[in-house]
């Protein structure tokens, strides 16, 4: 998992809240009951697990960051939190659902998480989640593989990050034993706070790993070059506005 380790909670919770405030709804659509045993896979700083643990399920969070779970168990002492990898999830229980928002694209090997979550459900257990799909941010890849070739001439451009489109990740979960009922990829505008900076926050957040391939004196440069090339389509009323697209999912494990 890209940078997994490397995530600034205080950042995520401070500039990044739309990262949850603007998925919602997806809690309506994993429709959460009393009682019921719920993973919330990727669970940050915990503000959805809660939202799921306010229906009275039992549920529990996890995620790659241990900078994250200790600010989740911090703001939210009364439920299980624990650094985990999505690709393993080595658990003892089985749960009526798996949950996960904004973190599948991190994730490479998507087959393998797959699998972890098939093994973490129970027969006829479901698995909602949401995260980058075809397209997503195709307006900021585009302006930063152009400065990256200006920056870093002769050197292949790549990325953290895996944005499949329904076809594809239906036929991953398929094959982990998970029949998809329900999917959907749509566009989401998605405005970034603090005006000019935006989306350098924006890239020290969720782009670290791309800085970190090119030599220290030249990031600067890539960002510069970057925010010009993205400037006429993404800039617009102050703010900076990113091209969102997610890949919204349920699955039940057959």
């Amino acid at each position: 998992m890209a940078q997994s380790s490397k995530w600034d909670a205080g950042l995520y919770d401070e500039k990044h809240s739309f990262v949850w405030k603007m998925a919602g709804d997806l809690v309506e659509l994993l429709a959460p009951k009393a009682g019921e045993e719920i993973l919330d896979v990727g669970c940050g700083t915990g503000h959805m697990t809660a939202q799921i643990a306010g229906s009275g399920a039992h549920v529990m969070g996890v995620d790659m960051s241990a900078s994250m779970v200790k600010q989740a168990l911090e703001k939210y002492p009364e439920i299980k939190f624990e650094v985990a990898d999505a690709r393993e999830l080595k658990l003892e229980k089985k749960f009526d659902a798996v949950f996960s928002n904004a973190t599948l694209h991190w994730i490479k090997e998507p087959a393998r998480a797959a699998q972890a979550v098939a093994r973490r459900l129970k027969v006829g257990g479901r698995f909602v989640g949401e995260f980058g799909g075809a397209g997503n941010v195709a307006g900021f890849m585009h302006a930063a593989e152009a400065a990256w070739l200006k920056v870093m001439p002769g050197q292949e451009f790549t990325h953290p990050w895996f944005y499949p489109g329904i076809a594809e990740y239906a036929a991953i979960l398929e094959e982990s034993g998970l029949e998809t009922t329900y999917a959907i990829l749509f566009g989401r505008p998605t405005p970034l706070e603090d005006g000019e900076r935006g989306l350098r926050n924006w890239i020290a957040m969720f782009a670290g790993s791309i800085l970190e391939k090119m030599p220290a004196e030249k990031r600067e440069e890539w960002v510069d070059i970057l925010e010009n090339e993205a400037r006429g389509k993404l800039f617009r009323d102050g703010r900076w506005v990113l091209d969102y697209r997610r890949l919204r999912f349920v699955a039940r494990k057959t």
